[in-house]
């Protein structure tokens, strides 16, 4: 069932913060990255290359769970569990910009590997813990 991200947590999002993604591998064990994130209503959005391990573990099982931890205060934070509900590239491109002038305060994402393909995963939240 869907749980909406609380209202007192939103502004994480219009933050520097980075999020900590948890997906599961092959053999069930759990590979955590730092994302760049962003929230489309309650759905909260990352953007990741095709064939990144996160992406491969997530097109297999779509359960994630996110830390997104408060720049300013690293004793508030917001824990969500979810699952990845939509996958696409449709997007993804100006998405990485955008998250690369929020991150990084540049245009155009710096980091785009020749061939490269951008992939959105939006994730629906199922669970949120907070604290702070």
């Amino acid at each position: 069932m869907a749980e909406a991200i609380p209202e007192k947590y939103r502004d994480l999002f219009s933050k520097r913060a980075f999020a900590a993604l948890g997906t599961l591998m092959p053999d069930g064990r759990p590979q955590v990255t730092p994302v760049w994130v962003d929230l489309e209503g309650d759905r909260v959005i990352f953007n990741s290359a095709k064939g990144r391990q996160k992406d491969r573990n997530v097109r297999r099982d779509p359960r994630v769970a996110l830390a997104i931890v408060d720049p300013d205060n690293p004793y508030r934070y917001l824990e969500i569990r979810g699952r990845v509900t939509e996958i696409t590239e449709e997007g993804a491109d100006a998405h990485i910009d955008k998250m690369a002038k929020k991150y990084l305060g540049v245009d155009k994402y710096p980091y785009r590997q020749p061939g490269e393909k951008r992939v959105l995963y939006k994730v629906v939240p199922e669970h949120t813990t907070m604290m702070g």
